[in-house]
């Protein structure tokens, strides 16, 4: 008897497969990574071959590591990294790579894409703002410097849409992953005509979007040997990452609260109805429950400010761990915990990849400001921290005004979850109890399995994550630190504004410019 759901997570450097049964046990996981491409100043690609042979992969080892038959799958079901732009042809074979959700390299079609629709009207109407990081954008770069590939293409796919085509041979996507492409009506749940219209985009390219429990279709004979699953294997659409993050930090009641934190982290609720902030700094995506939204802010480089920093200037920590068999990062916490808070009038701004929410500012840089004579190794660690706390609690405040109520507590997963000293100072700036569920780095997977499991008819609703991954860890903010948390903040905002103009002009040089 069919006992697991196969959940497999598309992250930006691996994917993620997780065998969960149907009592919510985690029965085993495998990790299969893939590069990482950075053509150009802000490109960032993936190769979806990599994608897929991933998934065969880790499926099969993971099948073996479990000792499970593939006769004992459920369902598979997927979460994938969103706001992608992957043109295949129509014997659905990619066109080029995937142009993935940290590349911004579209700005001249963001500000067309603004000219021709309104910010206020797309906003309005499919919960973001427009903006580079988007799909649309990525298509529509393409369709002006790639024509010949854009002429080629029959359809523009996420990740996990690609997946579930090479496994069914259905082009299909779902709400989360379609409320992230600047094209989607939140209300109605469809493309948006008059802005497919505005831009010239053929609605032929856009796969038919549903709820993220439908059935995708099944594994096909090809697929199955491929992957060593059975044929005819039902396959449940799944959703974007923030969606099934979502589900998976328990957050399927209005009002409730989580963060990621990964290579890029964002803190997002649970809603009844989209949330718009005035400022246009957040953003809302559809839940795996199609009668919820989950209003969200995101930053770029969360978890990636914290591995830029180790493999740039923390060779000697690398080096010891290496000799030791410690964790760099562990080392790493140590240097920042003989840091006081504030790091000594030290701030991080951690925009090494522009910025999304709260900037939305694609020339944004990283920097370092308050560095004296003074500055300790300690200093710059726990600034770095600091930095991506400090850009989260923004983030924080917006989606608490804009939503109308009080977040009394965060729930955190991610890879960053398991840094004591990290959650710590996030409690520490944002003044608010944080959880850490049973569940973290698997916590995304599981909310595609339960999606799975309610596509299926195994679980009766998304209430169910509830006993499949409670609270484990309680941490409290340290509130006497309020006051000078509050301070750095000013700060921390006056920092990014004076340097606006600075990101402009520098985004403005080229390599190899006489100056």
């Amino acid at each position: 008897m069919a006992q697991y759901i196969l959940a497999h997570d598309l992250g930006t450097s691996g994917n993620k497969a997780t065998l969960f049964s149907l009592e919510g046990k985690m029965g085993a996981s495998v990790l299969y990574e893939y590069p990482v491409q950075y053509p150009e100043q802000n490109w960032v690609e993936q190769d979806p071959g990599d994608f897929w042979k991933a998934v065969c992969l880790s499926t099969r080892q993971l099948l073996e590591k479990a000792g499970v038959h593939p006769g004992d799958i459920a369902a598979l079901s997927f979460s994938g990294q969103m706001m992608g732009c992957l043109l295949v042809d129509k014997n659905g074979s990619p066109l080029r790579n995937m142009i993935i959700w940290a590349d911004t390299r579209a700005g001249a079609q963001e500000k067309d894409m603004i000219r021709k629709t309104g910010m206020e009207y797309v906003y309005r109407t499919t919960g973001h703002r427009i903006s580079a990081s988007y799909s649309a954008a990525k298509l529509l770069w393409v369709r002006d410097n790639e024509n010949d590939v854009y002429k080629r293409a029959c359809k523009m796919l996420h990740a996990k849409d690609y997946i579930i085509l090479k496994l069914t041979g259905n082009y299909i996507t779902d709400y989360s992953d379609a409320s992230g492409t600047n094209l989607f009506d939140l209300a109605k749940k469809t493309w948006d005509t008059q802005i497919l219209t505005a831009l010239d985009i053929p609605p032929h390219l856009l796969p038919d979007p549903h709820p993220s429990t439908d059935k995708a279709g099944a594994v096909t004979a090809e697929a199955a040997r491929e992957t060593g699953l059975l044929e005819g294997t039902p396959v449940i659409i799944g959703g974007g990452d923030g969606s099934c993050a979502c589900v998976g930090a328990g957050v399927v009641r209005e009002g409730s609260a989580y963060n990621v934190l990964g290579s890029s982290s964002w803190i997002s609720l649970a809603s009844a109805a989209p949330v718009y902030d005035p400022e246009m700094r957040t953003f809302t995506w559809v839940h795996l429950d199609p009668n919820l939204y989950t209003p969200c802010g995101t930053m770029q480089a969360a978890g990636y400010s914290y591995n830029w920093y180790k493999n740039t200037l923390c060779g000697g920590e690398i080096a010891e761990a290496a000799k030791t068999g410690d964790n760099p990062y562990r080392l790493i916490d140590k240097d920042a915990l003989a840091s006081p808070p504030g790091a000594g009038g030290l701030l991080y701004l951690p925009y090494l990849l522009g910025e999304r929410s709260p900037r939305w500012n694609h020339e944004a840089r990283g920097a370092f400001v308050g560095l004296s004579i003074t500055t300790g190794k300690g200093d710059i660690s726990r600034a770095v921290l600091e930095g991506v706390g400090m850009n989260l609690k923004i983030i924080l405040q917006i989606l608490e005004k804009a939503s109308g109520g009080g977040i009394d507590k965060v729930s955190v997963i991610g890879g960053g979850a398991k840094g004591a000293v990290w959650l710590q100072i996030l409690a520490d700036i944002w003044q608010k109890p944080l959880e850490v569920p049973v569940f973290t780095g698997e916590a995304t997977s599981l909310g595609a399995a339960v999606c799975g499991g309610v596509g299926i008819g195994a679980f009766r609703d998304f209430s169910v994550i509830r006993t499949f991954n409670g609270p484990a860890v309680h941490i409290k903010p340290n509130t006497e630190l309020a006051p000078l948390y509050d301070e750095l903040l000013d700060i921390f905002n006056l920092s990014y504004d004076s340097l606006k103009g600075v990101y402009s002009r520098l985004a403005g040089l080229k390599p190899g410019n006489d100056m």
